[in-house]
């Protein structure tokens, strides 16, 4: 009888749906750790657990054969919550023998322009910093025999169920209606954003790839492309050209207030001031998932987005 790899994601978030989904149709065993313990869907298995607690994590984690870490704290609490849960999972990555996936982003550089992964991790910001921490000690405990890990350093991704990204919920509704496009930064700036199921592939892949551990990679991405091009491709029939509306770093400041996440943003502007374009090509070479095209990745995006806008007017 052949016993099924068994994945544990840490996180139920779009990510961590998105890679359970992924296994799921791969046919292999998942489980996912949130802190409610809430049932995900079909073929998924749920466990409750503190992933900020090692005793907690540890223990589920104990059956795994590759962990994926998808979990984070609230956006505005990241400096305090984050590096308790990383210590978490390279902890149960030890104990359990799995391989540890983590999901990264592309924070640590702090610089925009063309990003490859001989860069140093010198991010000024908070935020950036602490990312450039956490990568490093992820790959000290690589080096050290403490556990097997991999980093795949994702840029900005979208998709159905993605509402907490700069193409989410405050970007396709405004297209979709032809309302004002709120936009941090500059609109005609290319940008490499990610589709959340390439994303999802790329990091399975990792898991199952040992040439990749021990390393840090940057995943796959549609074509840099801009904001304006976005809504031009997402725009419905007859409609006008989106208009757009900078947000200030003033107001970002002033929202910060009552929504501490939107203050968050504004040391991270600079990614969306600028061009920011993630090179993947090392990825391309030595795992090669492939990826969708734009056209296809918005169309599906925006048929999301309208069966919201259905059911909440339903």
């Amino acid at each position: 009888m052949t016993v099924k790899p068994h994945s544990v994601v840490l996180g139920a978030g779009p990510m961590g749906r998105a890679i359970a989904d992924r296994l799921v149709a791969q046919e292999e065993a998942v489980t996912i750790v949130t802190r409610d313990g809430r049932n995900i869907g079909p073929g998924i298995a749920s466990l409750k657990a503190d992933l900020s607690s090692l005793e907690q994590t540890i223990a589920a984690c104990t059956n795994a054969d590759v962990i994926y870490q998808c979990a984070a704290p609230p956006y505005h609490q990241w400096t305090i919550a984050f590096p308790a849960i990383q210590e978490a999972a390279i902890a149960a990555a030890e104990a359990s023998g799995a391989v540890l996936v983590a999901v990264e982003n592309l924070y640590g550089y702090g610089r925009a322009g063309t990003l490859t992964e001989d860069m140093p991790l010198s991010a000024m910001t908070r935020k950036g910093a602490l990312r450039a921490r956490l990568s490093e000690e992820l790959m000290s405990a690589n080096a050290a025999g403490r556990a097997r890990c991999v980093a795949g350093r994702a840029t900005d991704f979208f998709g159905p169920g993605v509402h907490m990204s700069a193409l989410g919920e405050r970007f396709w509704p405004a297209v979709l209606s032809g309302k004002t496009v709120d936009w941090i930064g500059d609109p005609d700036a290319p940008h490499s954003f990610a589709y959340l199921s390439d994303l999802a592939a790329a990091y399975v892949a990792l898991g199952k790839t040992p040439s990749t551990w021990g390393q840090a990679w940057h995943l796959p991405a549609l074509p840099p492309i801009t904001a304006r091009e976005i809504c031009e491709m997402a725009r419905p029939s007859g409609a006008p050209p989106a208009k757009f509306r900078q947000t200030s770093s003033w107001l970002l400041h002033a929202v910060g207030l009552f929504q501490p996440a939107a203050g968050e943003m504004v040391e991270m502007r600079y990614m969306f001031d600028n061009a920011l374009i993630t090179d993947h090509t090392r990825f391309d070479a030595t795992v090669g998932t492939p990826i969708s095209g734009w056209n296809e990745a918005i169309a599906e995006t925006v048929e999301w987005w309208q069966k919201q806008t259905l059911k909440a007017a339903g």
